[in-house]
């Protein structure tokens, strides 16, 4: 039970470590979206001193981005901050996992508290891998944010003992299929965020009233709408590879454990449904043309679909994963 403990408090500890990271993301964002407010204003004081000086309108030759280039590039030392604690917490929580493992004498995700710590485990760390490759710390405040959300919610209302499984659930499908469900999902998670950036720098930029406004300014500094849905496909494209595994190996699990492959189970259905959704989208996106805000839309439709799958199906349906959590 020593080993259980600590990893409660390795759980809390990466939950602290995140909305560390998170705090250190939304100042970084602020600090951008008032560079950009800050430059937008002596943008203008140059055009009137411009047409001070002419004695008539004329068209300014400063712009905003020059203007912001003539007060020096913002410090982002702070983000930089909320990446390494980032890193910090990912490092807690696969700790955490791994003696509740030890503990429980199984793979640590065999219920919906160990799924919910693993998934936020993958969501971060597909975060942080990314970012090694290519600048995503604008995505910073939103993953992390999350993973406090879930840690959270995992320890208040999720929590079990770490204990052993029932003899349907004594089989290695239990690392293989729950495994892989579970780093979908956590790429599912990354993805969804990407796409919700997406639609919401979308807006600002076709002039939405309130996107518009400068508490909203650090959006101009994060990608363009098409960069965040090239990233989001490609996320999703993963993701459901993996889904369509976890689809097939419950299936051929189901058979040894019940007997049939498919039952109509709630879980079965569901996770049918969030695969239908996905790839109905991967499907508009490169045979359709479906681009934009229509395929974002249909991501955060997809990722509702896979959040009902693990909380509402779970916890309103009856089925044979009733059990398990799962």
């Amino acid at each position: 039970m020593e080993l259980a403990n600590l990893s409660v408090l390795l759980v809390w500890g990466a939950a602290t470590a995140l909305a560390v990271a998170l705090v250190a993301f939304a100042v970084d964002l602020s600090r951008l979206s008032g560079a950009k407010v800050d430059a937008r204003d002596a943008a203008r004081s140059r055009e009137k001193v411009a047409v001070a000086d002419a004695g008539s309108e004329v068209v300014s030759p400063y712009g905003p981005d020059t203007a912001a280039e003539d007060r020096g590039p913002v410090n982002r030392r702070l983000a930089q901050v909320g990446m390494s604690v980032t890193w910090l917490a990912a490092a807690m929580l696969l700790a955490a996992i791994v003696l509740r493992g030890i503990a429980a004498g199984r793979a640590p995700w065999a219920n919906m508290y160990e799924f919910t710590l693993v998934g936020t485990f993958v969501a971060v760390a597909v975060f942080a891998g990314v970012n090694v490759r290519r600048d995503v710390r604008f995505l910073g405040a939103f993953v992390s944010g999350l993973g406090v959300l879930f840690l959270v919610l995992a320890q208040q209302q999720f929590f079990v003992a770490a204990m052993g499984v029932q003899p349907a659930l004594q089989k290695y499908w239990l690392v293989i299929h729950v495994g892989v469900a579970i780093c979908a999902t956590g790429i599912f998670t990354v993805a969804f965020v990407t796409s919700v950036l997406q639609l919401l720098r979308d807006g600002r930029d076709n002039g939405s009233v309130l996107l518009g406004s400068r508490h909203w300014g650090w959006l101009d500094h994060t990608p363009a709408p098409s960069a965040l849905e090239s990233l989001s496909f490609r996320l999703n494209s993963v993701a459901f590879v993996l889904w369509t595994f976890t689809l097939i190996g419950g299936a051929i699990w189901a058979e040894d454990a019940w007997g049939r492959y498919w039952g109509w189970d709630p879980k079965e259905v569901w996770s049918f449904i969030v695969w239908v959704v996905y790839a109905a989208y991967l499907h508009a996106r490169t045979t359709r043309g479906w681009s934009g805000t229509r395929a974002a839309w249909f991501v955060v439709a997809g990722y509702a679909c896979v959040l009902f799958n693990f909380t509402g199906v779970n916890l309103v349906f009856n089925g044979k994963h009733s059990y398990s959590g799962l």
